[in-house]
């Protein structure tokens, strides 16, 4: 079953939809980042993925290899979605920034982010 969530940063200047399919897999990785955050990864298809409004609110931040597209609100400060190191082609939802999605159960998949190449190694 596929339905469209909704979701977006803190202030309301990002906003996105997602065609969400179920049952919804998340990924918890560990790495600094995301430990620092609680980000918790919905992988999406970039055809999946609709930008509503915000482009010009948001700002990027790499680090480390400087793939990954770490993309934040300017005025928040809150990341509701980036472009993962992981998943190049799909988006990296927070499913902690979609709104409406309290009647789903999540299953939720260890990724270790400290060994980021074993990690991915083991997705493939």
């Amino acid at each position: 079953m596929t339905r469209t969530v909704h979701g977006g940063c803190h202030c309301g200047a990002v906003r996105f939809a997602v065609a969400l399919s179920e049952p919804v897999t998340l990924l918890d990785c560990n790495c600094s980042m995301c430990s620092k955050t609680g980000y918790l990864h919905l992988i999406v298809d970039k055809p999946d993925f609709v930008l509503e409004r915000g482009a010009e609110a948001l700002g990027d931040y790499r680090f480390g290899s400087g793939t990954a597209q770490h993309l934040f609100c300017r005025t928040c400060g809150i990341k509701s979605f980036y472009v993962p190191r992981s998943h190049p082609d799909c988006y990296s939802v927070n499913w902690r920034a979609v709104a409406d999605v309290d009647d789903l159960v999540p299953t939720m998949v260890p990724f270790d982010g400290r060994d980021w190449d074993g990690a991915r190694a083991r997705l493939e």
